[in-house]
């Protein structure tokens, strides 16, 4: 992989020049930290979350980025995510939101990592595995019924406590339907938050410190920002976008994208009344027409799925769209009303080219989605 920063280290561009690239904005990402910030409530610790490769924008240079702006909290999904961070000089807390072996555990205490206890049979392997003492958070189910020790085991939990092989530094749940403003999904996520607090008033009034406490990911703040806790998970909203269009918040922040994704023209053709375009001929050109292959498909993560939805795209500062089904690493697009479209002609998927802009939400709505799929699946590698 080739990496190129421009002179204002703002932009990234992963593989440039190349058939399809990433771009990362990190003046955009700065600017969605401060406002998302911003409605944290005082002591309370922005936690970036750069699980699955920081959702397609790349783990180490995101959280490098981040560090240079004084983020020292983050959250990844397995301990080999923890150790990539830890190699690039990554400083800060670094917690493990997923299951990790009790024979790996020492990669935890030899990367200074924090490991999450998914439920207390989890803990007691750890303890009774590691060489050193781990560094735990444990997790509390209280109904997304994923992982997590049911909220009403006091005494299990408490019994934790005293194991020598785990230092317990924190306690969270996550809220399984924070982002939904119904009726039904609003007490439901309040029962979530009165459970969790609930049982960490339990654990005290057994002499157990259940140490920091965090519930809230992106929707949580945005539609929770009065619950106080110590920790505050972000990450699709730090990345710019929501995991679908924005339909009802409690908080509304001016997010900004941070990565944009583009690729080539490589070859144009006319397609004459009749003809059809690309595998199981599904497209038909009702009148003559101009086509455009272009260097990108589902191998790099471009959801299939897109074929035959109208998916726009920008070339030449104008808006048209994919025909056809999308192929393993190419497609194509309809660039009758282009006529100056030339081979090399930047084709933007994602970001802005003149004055438009196409953002994820409008993609991952069209592939039956979530932005948080669509991004982490982008793997943008050179054929």
């Amino acid at each position: 992989m080739i990496t190129k920063i421009s002179s204002d280290a703002m932009i990234v561009r992963l593989m440039p020049e190349r058939r399809a690239w990433k771009e990362l904005n990190y003046e955009n990402l700065k600017w969605n930290v401060e406002h998302l910030s911003s409605l944290l409530p005082e002591n309370c610790t922005f936690m970036a979350v750069v699980k699955a490769d920081a959702y397609g924008h790349g783990a180490v240079p995101v959280a490098s980025w981040l560090n240079r702006i004084g983020i020292r909290a983050f959250a990844v999904a397995t301990v080999q995510e923890g150790t990539e961070l830890r190699q690039a000089g990554i400083q800060g807390e670094i917690l493990v939101l997923g299951y990790t072996p009790p024979q790996e555990a020492y990669l935890l205490t030899a990367n200074d990592l924090i490991q999450t206890a998914v439920d207390c049979a989890h803990a007691r392997a750890l303890n009774a595995s590691a060489p050193y003492p781990v560094k735990v958070h444990l997790k509390i189910d209280t109904g997304m019924h994923r992982l997590g020790e049911r909220a009403e085991h006091i005494e299990a939990l408490s019994s934790l406590f005293s194991l020598p092989g785990l230092r317990i530094l924190g306690m969270y749940s996550h809220l399984c339907a924070a982002d939904s403003r119904d009726i039904d999904d609003i007490l439901f996520t309040r029962m979530q938050i009165s459970s969790f607090l609930r049982t960490a008033e339990l654990l005290r009034e057994k002499g157990c410190d259940p140490g920091k406490l965090h519930l809230q990911s992106s929707y949580g703040v945005l539609n929770y920002p009065d619950l106080s806790m110590d920790y505050a998970r972000f990450g699709i909203a730090m990345y710019g976008v929501l995991s679908s269009p924005d339909k009802q918040l409690l908080e509304r922040v001016p997010l900004k994208p941070v990565l944009s994704l583009r690729a080539r023209i490589s070859s144009i053709r006319d397609l004459k009344s009749g003809e059809t375009v690309s595998y199981g001929r599904h497209f038909q050109a009702d009148t003559p027409m101009r086509a455009a292959a272009v260097t990108i498909g589902y191998a790099d993560g471009l959801p299939r799925s897109l074929s035959g939805k109208n998916l726009p795209v920008l070339v030449r500062d104008r808006r048209t769209h994919v025909i056809g089904n999308i192929c393993m690493d190419q497609l194509i697009i309809d660039v009758t009303g282009i006529p100056e479209a030339r081979p090399g002609d930047i084709v933007t998927f994602l970001g802005s080219q003149g004055h438009q802009t196409l953002r994820a939400e409008e993609m991952a709505e069209k592939a039956d989605t979530i932005t948080n799929e669509l991004l982490c699946r982008l793997h943008i590698r050179e054929i």
